[in-house]
Parts: C-alpha cells; structure tokens; sequence
C-alpha cells in the first residue's frame, strides 16, 4: 500500500522516512519565475521572492500525469490532496485515478479531500499509515479515515497580511492599518474546506495564547488526539506554542513539521499552522 499526497503535506525529515509517502508538487509562480515545490525547492529564496514582488504569488496544481506516475509500481493506493474548495489538485488526483485504471486495470486508488492544508493533510497521512500498520483492509481505512476527517479541526495564524492584500482579500488601508495595530488574524477551515476569519488578534504573544485557547474550544478529550503544528520559517515559536500547549493539554503526541512551497506562500514568513 502507498500513501501519495500534494506538496502541500509538510513533513520534517523522521515523518519523510516513517510515512514512506510520495509528494506530487505543485508549482508556484512569483512575477516571472518559477518554483517547482520539490525536494530541490529553496523556501527561503522563494519567500524572499514573494516579499519582493508586486503581484500576488500563484500556485498550478500537479497534472493528472504527474499523480499517475505517483500511482505506478505500487498496490493499493490513498491519495491526500488540499481542499477542492480552493485548488484544483483534488479534482486532477481524481482525474489520474480514472485515467489509470482506465488504462493499467483495476487497481484500489482512494482519494481523500483534506479540505484544508499543510499539517492537516500531514495527519491525514499520519493516520492512514497507521492503519496500514495495522494491517487494515481498504475500505476499513477509506471508513476510519473518513470518520476522522469528519472531526478534524485546523487553523492558522498569518505571519503577514501582504499576500492577502496582494490578492485583494483585505484592502491595502485596511492591511496598513492592521499592519500598524500589530494584528494578527487567526484563521480556519470550515466543513467544507473554506478559509474563514476566526478572530483579530493583537501581538504575537496575544495569537500563540489564542491560538491553545482555541484547542480546548474545539476538543476535550486529547489522550488519543495527535496535535500537528507547521511553522514558516518560525521554529521558536513552533516550539513555544508546543510547550504552552503540553502545559495544558495531554495530547497523545505533538509534530513539529516547516512548511514547503505551497504552505509557505500563504502562511508567510513567521506563520503558524496546527491541525487536531
């Protein structure tokens, strides 16, 4: 059984290795150039990219092709990609599955929509993986995994507004002003896999509270929970926010995972991501 997912599933190096997963990239295009979401990608060149240039970042998802090959050589198949609501990834997955089998035979190819990103798709292939261990058969992962999903909760706190300004999500006055009271907002993705606002926090300090806060808002029994947190280039508060969260909470296991490409464009340098 193999477990592929897009490049928006950010790992650290033990997750890389345990997990034995297979990363489909999706592209990101800064102004005139070109960043494939890969293993050779440079984070922090593209970051400094992002910063540097007028036009809002865009990002292509992988083509079908690219998910095929992913597919070959293996038995069973899960496939995580980012919410549909916002990439086209889950629908090209989809795609190669029918073109695949279509082509090559039967073969067992499920896809799950994370309907979110970075450390939620993360502990998506955490827990199919651990099903695989166990010796699960296919549809009883496709079943507990689906159930999971359905309970699953994931939020974000931007480490800059400039991306949303760059593409009109909030005006430039507004991000002006935000920038100036020092806000920063907390984010989540609803049921469906949309981003909503879930409050304007003032200072850092003020968000990483907000942000353990919100965990026992949305969850009162963690002792078989998995809390995952990704961080743009912002570690110390990845850790922070880690041991605030152990101080409070007995979850079964925290990960600590930096973003790629994809997850790095739109939390922005000095974000913060955790899925639970």
């Amino acid at each position: 059984m193999r477990i592929v997912a897009d490049s928006s599933c950010d790992l650290n190096e033990h997750l890389k290795k345990s997990l034995g997963i297979t990363l489909v990239p999706l592209t990101i295009t800064v102004g005139q150039e070109h960043f494939k979401d890969d293993a050779n990608l440079d984070v922090s060149k593209m970051i400094n990219a992002i910063e540097h240039c007028k036009e809002v970042a865009k990002s292509s998802c992988p083509s079908p092709q690219e998910f095929m090959n992913a597919f070959k050589d293996a038995g069973s198949v899960f496939v995580v990609t980012l919410t549909s609501a916002l990439s086209g990834t889950y629908n090209s997955a989809m795609l190669a599955k029918d073109l695949y089998l279509k082509e090559y035979g039967d073969k067992f190819i499920h896809v799950f929509d994370s309907k979110g990103s970075s450390v939620k798709e993360t502990l998506i292939a955490m827990v199919i993986k651990a099903l695989i261990d166990e010796k699960r058969t296919e549809m009883e992962i496709v079943e507990h995994v689906n159930a999971y999903l359905e309970k699953q909760k994931f939020f974000f706190q931007l480490g800059s507004l400039d991306t949303m300004i760059k593409n009109g999500r909030i005006t430039k006055l507004k991000g002006i002003i935000a920038n100036a009271l020092n806000i920063k907002p907390i984010l989540y993705a609803n049921e469906h896999g949309e981003v909503e606002l879930y409050e304007n926090v003032r200072s850092e300090k003020k968000s990483i509270r907000k942000l353990v806060e919100i965990i026992g808002e949305h969850c009162d029994d963690f002792s078989d929970r998995i809390l995952g947190i990704s961080h743009c280039e912002a570690l110390e508060k990845a850790e922070m926010l880690k041991a605030e969260v152990e101080a409070r909470y007995n979850f079964k296991k925290i990960v600590i995972v930096p973003t790629a490409g994809l997850s790095s464009v739109y939390t922005s340098r000095g974000g913060l991501t955790i899925a639970f």
